[in-house]
């Protein structure tokens, strides 16, 4: 099959990995050239999809798959997708609610779905996020009155506020094609300072009564959106609790690799041949097969820090290496020689505590190589994570 992926940044990374993984062959379309995902794929386009000069790159292609978030543009994929008779990996409906926190929150009141409550009726510190943008873009914890005021006197328009939840965080992506719906592999998300999220547990520390809910939720969304494409929801379990947080209807980045490496499942798979073929899938069973940590690394001639995914998103093109410094894979702009690279670090083990511990020696490794003196996680919580993946008994 001959795809083409719209889009090269962290989400196209994303689809050129898991398209490359399900064996077809990627062309990949963006404006710009100087973006991550321009080394994973066997041809590379730079070209403004808004302008219809773009069309003659869809010939003898079988499937559209966005990967960006810019409107005028999805706007026009819709349009060539239509045109060109080619199928779209993209449900706009759901995008268009999922897209704006303020309309997605309204559908969770109307539908009963848990989440964090709203201001003023709860107190501080609440969460800040403007409703426009995903994951940690934007987002402001306020602890104050005070500092709520001085935000207030310089003008929040467009702004969702809501109360600060402290816990483990969560993801579930769900498909869905003519009315037939699955849900997926929950993942653990672990957090940097400001939000964003810097490593992925493939494998979630969770009860089975708290993943049959967040399921239930998933399936439940799922099917009040009439999902024709695939959504991601995150969650975050409060005193015992899970609340939605945010979805996202679009195929986001991270987690769905973590899922592959952890079931075998391709996602992207999955939902493009549902797409092509015009069929759902024939229902599958999703077992755990490996435990997986999925994490960012900043490498300096000095130092090793764990980051959020950010780090990735302005290293240029990535590369796809194979057993790096113990490691299953890692997508790097590292090459030989140079002391300031990027990576994200692939690691599975037969269980979770295996692949924590694999995790260690990768670390170390890199460490030793460099003769790094200076090591980063900045997350209070750290001790509190490693303690919870030796304990899970996964």
């Amino acid at each position: 099959m001959r795809v083409v992926i719209v889009g090269g940044k962290l989400q196209g990374l994303e689809a050129a990995y898991l398209a490359k993984k399900a064996g077809w062959e990627v062309v990949l379309v963006d404006k710009n050239e100087w973006v991550p995902a321009a080394e994973l794929c066997e041809q590379f386009y730079r070209v403004d999809v808004t302008k219809n000069a773009w069309t003659p790159f869809l010939k003898d292609i079988d499937l559209i798959i966005p990967a960006l978030e810019n409107l005028e543009a999805l706007d026009s994929l819709v349009r060539s997708a239509h045109n060109a008779h080619i199928p779209l990996l993209f449900d706009s409906k759901a995008y268009r609610i999922s897209s704006s926190k303020i309309s997605s929150n309204e559908m969770f009141a109307r539908t009963g779905v848990p989440r964090p409550i709203p201001w003023p009726e709860c107190g501080f510190p609440v969460i800040l996020k403007p409703s426009g943008a995903s994951g940690s873009e934007g987002v402001r914890l306020v602890k104050s009155s005070l500092e709520f005021k001085n935000l207030l006197d310089k003008g929040l328009t467009d702004w969702v506020i809501e109360e600060y939840l402290e816990g483990p965080s969560y993801s579930l992506e769900v498909i869905g094609y003519g009315g037939v719906y699955k849900v997926l592999h929950i993942t653990e998300l672990h957090m940097d300072e400001i939000y964003d999220c810097k490593r992925v547990i493939g494998s979630a520390i969770l009860s089975d009564e708290l993943r049959n809910e967040f399921e239930q939720i998933g399936m439940n969304l799922a099917r009040t959106l009439k999902l024709n494409g695939i959504m991601d929801i995150e969650t975050i379990l409060h005193k015992g609790k899970l609340k939605v947080l945010e979805i996202d209807a679009r195929l986001p980045s991270q987690t769905p690799i973590a899922v592959f490496h952890s079931t075998g499942v391709n996602m992207l798979k999955v939902l493009g041949e549902a797409f092509v073929h015009k069929v759902p899938w024939t229902e599958f069973k999703i077992n755990e097969k490996f435990g997986v940590i999925f994490e960012h690394i900043h490498v300096t001639d000095d130092s090793l820090e764990i980051c959020g995914e950010h780090i990735m998103a302005d290293a240029g093109p990535l590369h796809l290496y194979p057993d790096f410094f113990g490691a299953d894979e890692a997508i790097s702009n590292y090459i030989p020689g140079k002391t300031d690279w990027v990576a994200t670090l692939i690691i599975k083990g037969k269980n979770l505590q295996a692949a924590w511990k694999q995790r260690e020696v990768v670390i170390q490794s890199i460490k030793n190589a460099w003769g790094i003196r200076h090591y980063y996680d900045r997350d209070p919580n750290y001790a509190e994570q490693a303690d919870r993946i030796y304990a899970s008994g996964s």
